[in-house]
Parts: structure tokens; C-alpha cells; sequence
């Protein structure tokens, strides 16, 4: 039997394929020599990466003066998105305290990191989520900065607290009427004649929505450069510190993990300091605001309104004035507005109203249900803004966001039987009533 031979030819093996990495850096604070330490990290972690011939650069995620026990950050959301898009294996970052203090935040996100297969190595610890003792090493030192989170903030508190009963004024960046530097208050003089101008327009017998107009339509612009309406007007009027003096505490954090400011109902005390800055307007013209702002409540019976709380009240906002849309109810028809359009016009905010309808279907789509669920939609909705006209976007407690759209429908496909039954009788009524008149004047 004769011999065969093949000739196998050499073949060129695959190359490994390389793995994604991306970094995430953070720091606390907005000064300059914190920005410089964030600067720095970012040009290290961008060479340390492409060092590695076996690793794939994916990029660097910073975030600049955002805490670290807040889980709104929009380079971290960022990282995240990327991760669950499939396009990084790997993220490498300095510390536990990087990347996050609240404990629960950091193990959902390790743990959702995880099952997606992208593993985040913690270089000042030197331990990989991924591997078999990772967890539980994280879940514990977590937990210490968590733990130092809360020292650092009571610290806080207590500085702030000591600086309110020395009658200080602490954290006081914008208010209309003031130039605020480095913490020394000046009197800005145009801004303040502004200032006197609607403590006299009230006290001679105008109100806030006709004070808001006027100074709309001579064009002065708010501290931050938007329009004026009523409560900002009645802001001005009810605020103490144009008299050179300061109630202070008004408000307080409630925790080192959410910083929620809330109102100060009596819980602390409070601190009414005098002459910790320029008056703009005299004691006398104050206490007189506040006098006709009283009576005009009593006269008009204006209490306190019981909030009625709807399926999307503090939901949606309105990206141009940043108002809370409100729910309007016209003969039935339910629709959701900016408040701002409906008392100023399209001329202030020019927006359009969203049917409830409309809204309750887009919603339940966009939670991939068949019906409407109020507790789907409160545990995982953060908020809704309006973006253009038909359109919503939705913003998730995790972070990441996700658009839908609708069209108003057209007339004609409004134009019911019924409808088109009823304007004709209408039209025939009007007719007959037309002909009644000139028969008579015959």
C-alpha cells in the first residue's frame, strides 16, 4: 500500500483577545488643588492602562466635587451605562471611598458589575470583585468608610452649628440685591434699587404677580438669569436679610447619605443675628410688608392649601423654568402643564401640555408593562422632564435614562360621529335662530 502524505501548511494562531479596561476617578471638593489631584489621576490611570500590551484602553470616568455617598454622579452613571452596554470588561479605581461610602450602593453596583461579567479592582486595597473573597473584604471595608462618611459630616454639622450661634451666615452663595465673595456680602446698588422698588410697588398696593410682570416686562432678569414671578417676588418681601440681619438654621441636612436639606420645624434651634451685613431697606419698611402680606392673607382667607397629591405630582419638571408641572382638569380633560404657562403665558415658557392618558400609557411602556402601576412606577421613576413637545424623558433611580415620545392626535381623528352630529345641530339651531331675527324685523 503506498504511503500518503499531506503537507499541512503553518497557520498563524489568533491573538488574545484583549481585555477592556476603563478607570473611574472622583474627588470631593471643587478647589483648584483638588481639580489638580483629579487631573493627575486621570493622567495616570490613562498610562498605567495602555501600559499593559494585554489590556484595551476604554477610557477614564471623573467626577469633580460630588460626594461619594450620593449615587447621582454623571460620570459613575456614565461608567455604568458603558458596562451594561458591553463595552468595557474591567474598571480599575483608587479606593473603596472612591468609588463609593454607602455600603448598600456599592455592593448593588458590584454585585449588578458581576453578573454582567465586568470585574473592578480597588487598587489601595489590592482586591478584585470578581474574586472569591472579594465580596465579603468589600462589604467590610465599605463599611468603615461609610462609617468615616459620617464622622467626616457630624464634624461638618458641628462646625456649621458653632458658626450659626456665633451668628454667622454659612453657605450664603446667590441672593438678589448682593455680591457674594469668599463669604463677605456687598450691596450690588443696581440690583438694590430693584430691591426697594418692589418693597414700594407692595406696599402701595400692588402684587406679586403685578410686581413679576413689571419687572418681566422692564427686563430685569433674576440672580440666575430667569424670569420673575410671584413667589419669587414674594420671596424678596418676606426675606429678612434685606435689613441687614439673618435668621439662621432655617434649614439643616438630614443625613450624611441622601443630604437632604430640609425645613428646620423646630427640631434645632434657630438664630436671628443683627447687623451681619449692609441693610438694603429699613427695619420699618420690612415689618410694613409683612404686615399688609398678613392681612392680605386674612383678608382673602388664604390658608395653607392641603396638597393634593395626584399619580404624577413633583414628577415632571419643565427644563426652561424648572417648575413642577401641574395637573389641570378642563371639562374632563386631564392634561399635566407647567405652572409657569399656565399663569404667564407661552410667552415666559412655551410649552405644551401632556394628556394624563397619554402619560399613563407612555409610562407603562416604558416600565415594559400591559397596565399602569404606581408602586412600579414610584419604585424605580426618579423624575420626568419635558425635553420638546411629544416628548418625555424618563429618569431612573439607578441613574440611567430613557426617552419616549407620543403625537397629538390629528382633528380628524377626534372628529367623532357624535361630534360631527352635535356641531351640525348647533349650526342648524344658530341658522333657524338667525332667520327667527330677520322674520321679526320684517
Amino acid at each position: 500500500m503506498a504511503r500518503v502524505i499531506r503537507r499541512i501548511s503553518p497557520f498563524t494562531p489568533l491573538l488574545p483577545k484583549k481585555k477592556r479596561v476603563a478607570a473611574y476617578a472622583r474627588v470631593s471638593s471643587g478647589k483648584d488643588a483638588m481639580l489638580h489631584s483629579l487631573s493627575a489621576q486621570i493622567s495616570y490611570y490613562s498610562d498605567y492602562i495602555q501600559k499593559h500590551r494585554e489590556w484595551q484602553y476604554a477610557g477614564v470616568y471623573a467626577d469633580e466635587a460630588l460626594t461619594g455617598t450620593k449615587d447621582s454622579r454623571a460620570e459613575f452613571q456614565r461608567l455604568l451605562d458603558d458596562c451594561r452596554a458591553g463595552h468595557i470588561d474591567m474598571v480599575i479605581t483608587k479606593s473603596i471611598s472612591r468609588f463609593a461610602r454607602n455600603t448598600v450602593i456599592m455592593l448593588e453596583t458590584l454585585r449588578e458589575l458581576k453578573l454582567i461579567n465586568v470585574d473592578v479592582f480597588f487598587e489601595k486595597e489590592n482586591i478584585h470583585s470578581m474574586s472569591g473573597d472579594g465580596e465579603l473584604m468589600l462589604t467590610i471595608l465599605a463599611s468603615f468608610a461609610q462609617a468615616e462618611s459620617l464622622s467626616v459630616s457630624e464634624n461638618c454639622k458641628w462646625r456649621i452649628r458653632k458658626r450659626f450661634q456665633n451668628g454667622e451666615i454659612v453657605n450664603l452663595r446667590f441672593m438678589y440685591g448682593y455680591n457674594i465673595k469668599k463669604g463677605v456680602i456687598t450691596v450690588d446698588e443696581q440690583q438694590a434699587e430693584i430691591v426697594r422698588m418692589i418693597f414700594a410697588d407692595y406696599i402701595s398696593g400692588l402684587g406679586c404677580s403685578k410686581i413679576a410682570n413689571k419687572l418681566n416686562q422692564i427686563g430685569v432678569r433674576t440672580v440666575r438669569n430667569n424670569t420673575w414671578n410671584d413667589k419669587r417676588v414674594a420671596d424678596i418681601i418676606k426675606n429678612e436679610k434685606y435689613t441687614g440681619n439673618a435668621l439662621l438654621q432655617r434649614k439643616y441636612v438630614t443625613d450624611h447619605l441622601s443630604k437632604k436639606l430640609v425645613l428646620n420645624k423646630g427640631k434645632l434651634p434657630k438664630y436671628y443675628a443683627e447687623g451681619t451685613h449692609d441693610p438694603i431697606i429699613d427695619a420699618a419698611t420690612f415689618e410694613k410688608a409683612q404686615e399688609i402680606m398678613a392681612g392680605r392673607r386674612d383678608k382673602n382667607k388664604i390658608k395653607q392649601k392641603t396638597i393634593n397629591n395626584y399619580l404624577f405630582t413633583g414628577m415632571i419638571k419643565c427644563p426652561r423654568c424648572g417648575r413642577n408641572y401641574r395637573r389641570v382638569n378642563n371639562n374632563g380633560r386631564v392634561a399635566w402643564n407647567c405652572p409657569t404657562f399656565i399663569k404667564e403665558g407661552k410667552a415666559v415658557c412655551h410649552c405644551k401640555q401632556l394628556p394624563e392618558d397619554i402619560l399613563l400609557t407612555l409610562t407603562a411602556e416604558v416600565l415594559g408593562l400591559d397596565d399602569f402601576d404606581e408602586n412600579v412606577f414610584r419604585e424605580k421613576i426618579k423624575e420626568m422632564i419635558v425635553p420638546e413637545p411629544g416628548q418625555v424623558l424618563y429618569i431612573f433611580h439607578g441613574g440611567h435614562k430613557k426617552k419616549a415620545s407620543w403625537q397629538n392626535r390629528s382633528r380628524k381623528f377626534s372628529w367623532t360621529d357624535e361630534a360631527k352630529l352635535n356641531a351640525r345641530n348647533r349650526a342648524l339651531a344658530y341658522r333657524e335662530g338667525v332667520k327667527h331675527c330677520i322674520h321679526q324685523g320684517q
